[in-house]
């Protein structure tokens, strides 16, 4: 299943309670599509913000609508056995892949990463995808750690940064390195999806997108150019620009997926849990012209 586009949806919000039925219409949106995978309670799906009996109606509701199409489940936590809680729910709810971040308040370090992953593998019977996010979890997995951590049983894909394919160069040395040291059935998966088309120009297995959540046809055409049309691919990639631009001035995707679904109808209204706050005055305007000129779908 870590190939092609792998989907994130953002889990919408209403009045700070989770909102089931925008849930069920960008899940039926991602399902018309045929993504690759769909990935629920990523970081643009709120896994932290989620109550135990919230992730299990987000991972139901997913299974129950994705038309076959496999889900995968974000299982991060602050501590371990929450974490082993959150695994045992997903799975008993149907998830055929698990995504784990090492979610931390007091930054980790490898040893405590390598463990927390060695606990789950232990305990788990589906695929877990390695989730590197150093801007939300404010750890780095080195070469030494993905190399160990790769060899556990059930580890199948990791969630690489984008950034190094900001360069063709350094990304396809990032990747060369990456596919010299983990084991040739883990697939590696890229994200940011600024850097998407280069991490699949260079050799990635998947695009893991925040944008593939609610545009998913459009980020399907763009890796369906990476595979036929490549030397055209970075080109129409370029248009998608000023979104990308969109994310780095927003600091993520989040906000500014959670104010697209808005602007789109898939919500009513800002459907971002408190404290967190959607797109307002400019930076909404800036979206909603940046929506009504890509005519992304």
């Amino acid at each position: 299943m870590f190939t092609g586009l792998s989907a994130f949806p953002v889990t919408p919000f209403r009045y700070d309670r989770l909102d089931l039925p925008a849930m069920s219409v960008l899940l039926a949106n991602l399902s018309a599509a045929r993504p690759d995978s769909i990935c629920v309670m990523g970081s643009t799906g709120l896994y932290p913000y989620l109550t135990p009996a919230e992730k299990q109606q987000v991972i139901q509701l997913a299974v129950e609508q994705s038309d076959g199409i496999p889900v995968m489940a974000g299982i991060g936590a602050l501590l371990t056995r929450e974490v082993l809680a959150n695994a045992q729910q997903a799975q008993q709810a149907g998830a055929s892949a698990l995504l784990l971040a090492p979610v931390a308040y007091h930054p980790l370090n490898s040893d405590e990463v390598y463990h927390l992953f060695e606990q789950v593998c232990r305990e788990v019977s589906v695929p877990v995808c390695v989730y590197e996010n150093p801007g939300t979890t404010q750890f780095s997995f080195s070469d030494e750690l993905y190399a160990a951590i790769t060899r556990l049983p059930h580890i199948s894909a990791i969630k690489i940064p984008g950034a190094p394919f900001g360069s063709a160069e350094e990304g396809a040395a990032r990747l060369t390195r990456l596919r010299a040291i983990i084991p040739e059935h883990v697939a590696v998966g890229v994200s940011a999806d600024k850097f998407g088309v280069a991490g699949m120009l260079a050799g990635c297995d998947c695009w893991l997108s925040v944008a593939g959540g609610l545009f998913p046809n459009t980020i399907k055409s763009l890796i369906d150019a990476v595979h036929h049309t490549p030397h055209q691919a970075a080109e129409k990639a370029s248009v998608l620009e000023p979104l990308w631009d969109l994310f780095t001035h927003n600091k993520g995707g989040l906000r500014v997926i959670a104010t697209a679904a808005d602007l789109l109808g898939y919500t009513e209204g800002n459907c971002l849990p408190a404290p967190l706050l959607p797109l307002t005055g400019d930076a909404r305007q800036q979206l909603a012209k940046v929506l009504s000129r890509l005519e992304l779908r």
